[in-house]
């Protein structure tokens, strides 16, 4: 049984203050954070840049999984690889094609990390299945629709996590399915009963403002 991991979205944190908020989320007992990366393209939202992940990771030896919402994952993937990111998500809708798809995920690994894929709520499963033989960190199934924190969880997205689940386990891998948007504890222990055992959390634990608080949020969510 894989562990439940809880990466708070530094989306919500205080852009002021990122390394005071890595720092937070390390002493709350976090597996990582999530870094959401969007080009207001892809999505109607701007933010961060591999430059951020960069500076990130020389300050702290926290997992970083980066979300890219961006267009042309091909050729911008493998720069957040390259300035530190743990874990780099492209979008399946940002690929052309699936050869393009299966290029990115190559070149993340070339670059010196592991390689996820999300998929949008109208997307269907079958549009990544194929690529789990790629041997993917984790499949994000997103459950609001990208660009924006704080919306609403989508419940509804709860059979493609499941679809997804049964996926990996039919193909006996180790592919962790991650969930994001609207997570806190009551809709986590909802989408882990689904198969998510990849909670990504942002407003539901950056309102906490001291490690006990928001360590009790992610036990929380993780029991």
């Amino acid at each position: 049984m894989q562990k439940n991991l809880v990466f708070p979205s530094i989306l919500s944190a205080d852009f002021a203050n990122f390394e005071k908020d890595l720092e937070l989320a390390k002493n709350a007992g976090a597996d990582g954070v999530q870094i959401d990366a969007m080009d207001a393209h892809f999505v109607p939202n701007l933010t961060f840049g591999w430059s951020l992940v960069e500076a990130l990771r020389k300050k702290t030896d926290l997992f970083l999984d980066a979300h890219l919402m961006i267009d042309n994952p091909l050729i911008w993937s493998k720069k957040f690889a390259s300035a530190g990111a743990d874990n780099v998500i492209f979008h399946i809708e940002a690929c052309t094609n699936a050869k393009e798809a299966v290029q990115t995920i190559r070149s993340i690994k070339a670059a010196g990390a592991k390689a996820s894929i999300a998929i949008k709520p109208k997307t269907p499963v079958s549009k990544i299945a194929n690529l789990l033989e790629e041997d993917l960190f984790a499949v994000l199934v997103m459950t609001v629709e990208p660009g924006f924190g704080g919306q609403a969880f989508m419940e509804n997205m709860m059979p493609k996590v499941s679809e997804v689940r049964k996926l990996i386990n039919e193909k006996k891998l180790k592919t962790h399915v991650e969930v994001d948007g609207g997570i806190d504890i009551k809709t986590a222990q909802i989408a882990k009963k689904a198969g998510a055992n990849i909670l990504v959390a942002g407003s539901s634990l950056y309102k906490f403002r001291n490690p006990l608080e928001m360590g009790k949020a992610i036990r929380l969510m993780r029991k």
